[in-house]
C-alpha cells in the first residue's frame, strides 16, 4: 500500500474540487518507485508458517517453551543449553508480580491445601507426603514474601532452534529435550503459535506467547545464562573472549598448581601473536618476562616496552659462560648448586660433542669438577666472589686425562675453531630488566640447540639468584625437543620452576616432533595451561588423543580462523578468540604486510620532521 500511495501522490492524487479518479499503475512503476529498507535486507527470501515450524528461506525454525520445573533448581542447570554448539535463540521474559496480590493468592492456596489435609485426617486416611510438602513450601515462601526476602515473577523461557532440514531439526529437538528432562524440566513446541513464538524470541522485546511459570527470586537467579564454561576470575590477564557466550577469558597462571603453559598451532595461526599479547599484558602486572626467540619476532616488542634484546650468534658481542655459578639461595648449599651445575654441564657437553660413551661421560664429569678445582671453587667456596673457569680451562684439564683424545678433538672447534667466539668467553649478558629477549635466528642451525641450551642454563642460574614472579617463553620449542638432553633440561625447568616463582611457556608449530620426544607428554602434563589454536589435519589426531578432545572440538580446531582455538586452564576449557586493542596490535603484529606498512609510515614521519635548528632560526655551517 505504501508503494501505491507514493505512486498515487506522484501522479497528483485527487485534485481539489474535481472528481476523484485512480490512474492505472504498471508493475514497472511499482518496481522503480520501491524503496529498499532494512527489513528488506534482513528478511528471508520466503516465509512459510506451519503448525509446528516456520520455513525461513533455506532454514527451518521451531520454537519451544518451558512448561514445568522441578521442586528445586540447581545452579548452572541452564548452562549446557547456553553452551550447546548449535544454532539457536533463547528469550527470557521476567514479569514482576505485585507482592500484595501474590500474598492474597497464597492465603487462598494455603487454605485449600490445609483443608485437604484436614479432610484426610477426619476420614482417618494416611497422611499424604505431597500435601505436607506443598503446605510447608507454601508457608515458607509466604513467610519470605511477607519479610521481603523474596519476590515472585512470571517467567517465560522460549527457545527457537534452526536446522537445514526436518531430520536435523528432529535430532536437535531431542538433544535439547533429553538434556532438560534429565533435570525434570519439560518443554513443548508452540503448536499453531509458531509465528508468535518466533516474534517472542527475536530481540524486539515482545512477549507474544505469554506462557509463564511462577518463580521466586532464588530459582530465578539460576536461570542467568552466562555462568558456566567460563574462565573469568577477579584477577589475571585477558586472554580473549569465550566464543560460545562472549564472556571474557580472564585468568592468572600464577593461581594454579604450576605456572607453566604449552601452545600448539600450525604456522600462521596466531600462536606468536597470542604469546606476545600475553607478554604485553603480563608486564603491566609486574611480571618479568624472558623470551628465547628463534625467528627475531620479538625485537620490536622489546623496543616498544624498553626491554633488552640480545642477538646471539657466532659474531655476536654477547657471550654466556656455561661455567658460571649462581649464588645459593636460602635453603640451598654451595654443594647443591655446584653438583646441579656439573650435571647440567655434562648434558651440555653430551649435546655439543654429539653424544658420549659411558666412559667419556664419566671422564667429562670428573674433568668438570677438576676444572672448578683449579679455580679454587669447591663446595665450601663463596660463589659471590669467584672467577669461573672458561671452556679452554676445561679443555686443558681434559687433555691431561688418559683416553681423552677423541673428546678433546671434538671439543677443539668450540675452543680454537670458528665457534670459539660463541662459548669461550666470560659472560657479559645482564638480564636485570623487566623484559629480555634472546634471539638465535642468526645462529647456525647446527648450533641452535646448543645455543638454546646455554641460554636456558644462563637464565636458570640468574633466576635462582633471587625470588621474583617471572615468565620464561621458549618459542619454537621443537628445537629443544630434537635432542634428549635439551628436552630433559626443558622438562626439569617445567618441574622445578614453581619453586622459583617461574612460569614456563613452550610454543611450537610442530606438535608431532614435540610428542615424539619422551619428554613431550610429561611437559604437557606439568603445564596447567594449554592453548590449542588452528591445527593441520596431519597433527590433529595426535592432539585429540593427547588432550582427550571430542570430535566436535577436533573439527573446531580444524575450522578455526587465525587467533581462534581452545583454551585449557586446570580442569576447565573453553573455545577462545584472541582479541587485542589497536595499540596492542600495532606493537605485536607478525603480519609482514602490516609490518611493512608500519615501517613505511615511520619512515615518512621521520622524513617530514623539521630539524630543531630550523624552528629556532639558527643554522650550522
Amino acid at each position: 500500500m505504501a508503494i501505491f500511495d507514493k505512486l498515487f501522490k506522484k501522479k497528483g492524487g485527487v485534485k481539489e474540487g474535481a472528481e476523484a479518479s485512480i490512474l492505472p499503475v504498471m508493475p514497472e512503476q511499482i518496481y522503480e518507485n520501491a524503496s529498499l529498507e532494512l527489513q528488506d535486507i534482513i528478511a528471508p527470501s520466503a516465509l512459510k508458517i506451519e503448525s509446528k515450524s516456520i520455513n525461513l528461506g533455506d532454514k527451518i525454525a521451531r520454537t519451544f517453551f518451558i512448561i514445568s520445573y522441578p521442586r528445586f533448581l540447581t545452579d548452572n542447570w541452564f548452562s549446557p543449553i547456553i553452551n550447546l554448539d548449535k544454532v539457536f535463540d533463547i528469550s527470557i521474559f521476567v514479569h514482576p508480580i505485585d507482592t500484595s496480590q501474590m500474598l492474597r493468592q497464597f492465603q487462598k492456596k494455603v487454605a485449600e491445601v490445609q483443608s485437604q489435609i484436614n479432610v484426610r485426617e477426619a476420614k482417618g486416611m494416611v497422611r499424604d507426603p505431597m500435601l505436607d510438602t506443598a503446605y510447608q513450601d507454601l508457608e515458607g515462601l509466604r513467610d519470605n514474601l511477607i519479610q521481603a526476602q523474596e519476590k515472585m515473577f512470571d517467567v517465560g523461557i522460549y527457545i527457537t532452534i534452526y536446522a537445514d532440514n526436518e531430520l536435523e531439526l528432529f535430532k536437535l529437538e531431542n538433544e535439547i529435550k533429553s538434556m532438560l528432562e534429565s533435570k525434570l524440566i519439560y518443554i513443548k513446541p508452540a503448536l499453531f503459535q509458531q509465528e508468535d513464538g518466533f516474534k517472542s524470541v527475536i530481540p524486539i522485546n515482545n512477549d507474544l506467547l505469554n506462557i509463564h511459570q511462577k518463580l521466586n527470586s532464588e530459582p530465578l537467579s539460576s536461570v542467568f545464562p552466562f555462568i558456566s564454561f567460563d574462565l573469568t576470575s577477579d584477577k589475571g590477564i585477558l586472554y580473549g573472549i569465550n566464543r560460545h557466550n562472549s564472556s571474557l577469558v580472564i585468568f592468572d597462571r600464577f593461581s594454579l598448581e604450576n605456572y607453566n603453559s604449552v601452545t600448539f598451532a600450525k604456522s600462521g595461526s596466531g600462536k606468536s601473536y597470542a604469546t606476545k599479547l600475553e607478554i604485553l599484558r603480563s608486564l603491566m602486572f609486574d611480571i618479568d618476562v624472558i623470551v628465547i626467540d628463534p625467528e627475531k619476532e620479538y625485537e620490536f616488542l622489546s623496543e616498544a616496552v624498553g626491554g633488552r634484546y640480545f642477538n646471539i650468534s657466532l659474531s655476536s658481542e654477547h657471550h654466556m659462560n656455561p661455567f658460571d655459578l649462581p649464588i645459593p639461595r636460602e635453603g640451598e648449599t654451595a654443594e647443591d648448586v655446584l653438583r646441579s651445575n656439573i650435571i647440567n654441564l655434562v648434558g651440555l657437553f653430551r649435546l655439543m660433542l654429539g653424544g658420549l660413551t659411558p666412559e667419556e661421560d664419566s671422564m667429562v664429569d670428573r674433568a668438570i669438577s677438576e676444572t672448578y678445582a683449579i679455580k679454587d671453587i669447591t663446595p665450601d667456596s663463596d660463589f659471590s666472589s669467584i672467577e669461573p673457569p672458561l671452556l679452554s680451562d676445561f679443555e686443558m684439564v681434559l687433555s691431561g686425562m688418559e683416553g681423552s683424545d677423541s673428546v678433546v678433538a671434538r671439543l677443539s672447534k668450540y675452543t680454537k675453531g670458528s665457534w670459539s667466539t660463541f662459548l669461550n668467553r666470560p659472560s657479559n649478558v645482564d638480564i636485570n630488566k623487566k623484559f629480555i629477549v634472546f634471539s638465535v635466528r642468526d645462529m647456525e642451525d647446527e648450533l641452535k640447540p646448543v645455543a638454546m641450551y646455554i641460554i636456558m642454563h644462563h637464565i636458570w642460574n640468574s633466576i635462582r639468584k633471587n625470588l621474583k614472579k617471572r615468565l620464561l617463553v621458549v618459542d619454537e620449542a621443537w628445537w629443544m625437543m630434537k635432542s634428549e638432553d635439551t628436552a630433559s633440561f626443558l622438562y626439569s625447568i617445567a618441574k622445578r620452576g614453581r619453586k622459583y616463582y617461574l612460569g614456563l611457556s613452550t610454543i611450537t608449530q610442530d606438535a608431532a616432533d614435540f610428542m615424539k620426544s619422551p619428554y613431550g607428554v610429561p611437559i604437557i602434563t606439568n603445564s596447567s595451561i594449554q592453548l590449542l589454536l588452528k591445527q593441520s589435519p596431519t597433527t590433529i589426531d595426535i592432539l585429540q588423543k593427547t588432550f582427550n578432545l571430542t570430535d566436535e572440538e577436533k573439527y573446531l580446531l580444524l575450522e578455526s580462523n587465525v587467533g581462534e582455538g581452545i583454551f585449557f586452564a586446570g580442569l576447565k576449557h573453553v573455545a577462545i578468540k584472541i582479541i587485542s586493542s589497536y595499540t596492542e596490535d600495532q606493537i605485536i603484529t607478525s603480519d609482514p604486510s602490516q609490518i611493512l606498512l608500519n615501517r613505511k609510515a615511520k619512515e615518512e614521519q621521520e622524513a617530514t620532521q623539521i630539524a630543531p635548528e630550523a624552528l629556532s632560526g639558527s643554522y650550522k655551517v
